[in-house]
């Protein structure tokens, strides 16, 4: 593991793989921390440099007081990449983690090559909504609200045999004000307008039983970027790269194969 500070907040970020190898960043979901994809990287092959970062306010990166920005959000990602010297990243991103993609892709196209975006679109949910949920673990925590999360994420079968328990105790042990500072950054960030702008190669990948990003609500996102790839991937909910890794891993091998990024082992 790497700390890297950038003043007012040090993040935790894994950099492991070859590191002459093809970058690929990944970021995922609002309450979870980078052993989410701990399952998916043990499913990829190839010359991949495989970089991993905590957001602010989760996992071992530092809670700085709240609420936060998308554009601060964006600047994490942007220097964590800058800071590695990485160029032509394929970034993967999954729901929290596919708005922060979309940012830093308008942002800065010298960094990302393409984007992988999982659960995730150009706006989620109402201000309303977020201003609730906040209102929530500032009042219980997050035990409060994590058993409906994770009615949204998982599917009844991957329930029934105890699939969520990892992340059910994944997000209860997330910090509240870290998490409700990345809930005001969600509930103000409407990307339609720059996210349509793209033109970059683009994977879009949805779960059928995905109940907090819907299929229908990814696929409007794959249609708003010209020349993007859908993928819907069945029995799958909000994080594939928990309950369906070696299809999700099947998925974004097959687009970095596609775009010619790392070279198969």
């Amino acid at each position: 593991m790497t700390r890297i500070d950038l003043g007012p907040v040090g993040l935790n970020v894994v950099d492991s793989g070859d590191r002459d190898g093809a970058p690929v960043v990944f970021l995922g979901a609002l309450g979870t921390d980078l052993s989410i994809w701990d399952a998916l990287l043990a499913h990829l092959s190839g010359r991949l440099r495989l970089i991993r970062f905590d957001l602010r306010g989760h996992g071992a990166s530092d809670v700085p007081p709240g609420p936060y920005a998308m554009g601060a959000l964006v600047r994490d990602a942007e220097a964590v990449l800058d800071t590695l010297g990485v160029r032509d990243a394929v970034f993967v991103g999954l729901s929290e983690g596919g708005l922060v993609a979309q940012g830093l892709a308008v942002k800065r196209m010298d960094l990302i090559r393409a984007l992988v975006l999982s659960g995730t679109a150009p706006k989620i949910g109402t201000k309303a909504g977020w201003q609730a949920r906040i209102d929530a673990v500032r009042a219980g925590g997050l035990a409060s609200i994590s058993e409906d999360l994770m009615a949204r994420w998982f599917s009844r079968r991957v329930r029934a045999c105890g699939g969520d328990a990892g992340v059910r105790a994944m997000v209860e042990r997330q910090d509240p004000e870290g998490y409700a500072g990345v809930c005001a950054a969600i509930a103000g960030t409407d990307f339609i307008t720059p996210t349509s702008g793209l033109r970059l190669p683009t994977l879009v990948i949805a779960g059928t039983e995905d109940r907090a990003t819907p299929p229908d609500l990814v696929r409007d996102l794959a249609d708003l970027i010209p020349g993007s790839r859908f993928e819907l991937l069945r029995g799958a909910g909000h994080l594939p790269c928990v309950d369906s890794a070696p299809l999700f891993a099947e998925k974004l091998s097959g687009f970095l194969t596609a775009i010619g990024h790392g070279e198969t082992a």
